[in-house]
């Protein structure tokens, strides 16, 4: 049976009472931090602020980036038990097995909060106020698949926040350049959601949730190769709006070569394998911080 709960690893060398906020946390699978991480990272990195400033930042954004993460999938279980325990591949998560109750699970949210709000703390004010209305779309997101076919683009809005946020720390405005720089996290967050919605595809289909995934089916690999073009384009866009150099273009083949790769290798009827191009969004998203510092050359 294909499941995202896997109890093995360096987190079976802690105290087993730890075990269910680690397995609601998702810190045994680090991709979703990593995939909340890098559209700050770019912000960032696209700003060309001082270098200790850039470092400080980065750090910041990594361990907010963990902890937010790990927050938004507190909450997310919290709506969702319900249905989880009716997917396969999500019935084994603590709040839908029971092995964390609802009550525990409010309690680690209110901690994970707290150390997010330390983090947040530590920037401008632009950058707090727009931590603190990013909330909103980590509450809202959960709900989404039960009243729009387009969850996924609301995952992108959730996920790609980190964009004008990392430009607005390092910045201290928001211009077109940024804008841009968030449309392109979004676009990408979208297909990659919609690769990893496939995974549930058919028992979302029995319990009534809707997705792209289940909204385009067969005819996928355009809709991916459509978005997947798109955040190449808007990502040369911003680059251009920010003054990069001739650098950043060719340097944007790679990550292209490898977000096409996965519209050609995309089998929408292999959950295993939908995981596996989910994951390497991570180099993507590295490979689009690489051509942002080769744009600075």
């Amino acid at each position: 049976m294909h499941t995202d709960i896997a109890a093995t690893g360096w987190i079976t060398r802690l105290p087993r009472a730890w075990l269910p906020f680690l397995l609601v946390a998702r810190l045994d699978r680090p991709i979703g931090s990593w995939l909340l991480f890098l559209p700050g990272l770019w912000g960032i990195l696209l700003v060309r602020a001082p270098v200790a400033e850039t470092i400080r930042l980065v750090s910041l954004f990594a361990v907010g980036s963990l902890v937010m993460r790990a927050a938004g999938c507190v909450v997310n279980d919290l709506w969702d038990r319900d249905i989880d325990r009716k997917v396969a591949r999500t019935a084994g998560r603590p709040l839908a097995s029971g092995a964390l109750r609802p009550r525990g699970a409010l309690v680690f949210l209110a901690v994970l909060l707290l150390v997010g709000l330390a983090v947040l703390l530590q920037l401008n004010r632009l950058s707090q106020g727009l931590g603190v209305a990013s909330l909103l779309l980590v509450g809202l997101y959960p709900l989404a698949k039960r009243v729009t076919w387009w969850p996924q683009l609301i995952m992108g809005f959730t996920f790609g926040f980190g964009a004008p946020l990392g430009y607005a720390a390092a910045a201290g405005r928001l211009d077109a350049a940024c804008a841009a720089l968030y449309a392109a996290a979004i676009l990408w967050d979208l297909g990659f959601d919609t690769i990893y919605a496939h995974q549930d595809r058919e028992d979302d289909a029995l319990v009534g949730v809707r997705s792209t995934a289940r909204l385009f089916g067969e005819n996928t690999r355009p809709f991916l190769a459509g978005c997947y073009a798109a955040c190449v384009a808007v990502l040369g866009l911003s680059g251009w709006l920010a003054g990069l150099g001739p650098w950043f273009y060719p340097a944007l083949v790679l990550p292209a070569a490898l977000l096409a790769r996965q519209v050609a290798a995309l089998d929408i009827d292999d959950p295993a394998g939908c995981l596996r191009l989910f994951r390497a969004n991570r180099e993507v998203g590295v490979a689009v911080g690489l051509a942002i510092l080769a744009g600075w050359v």
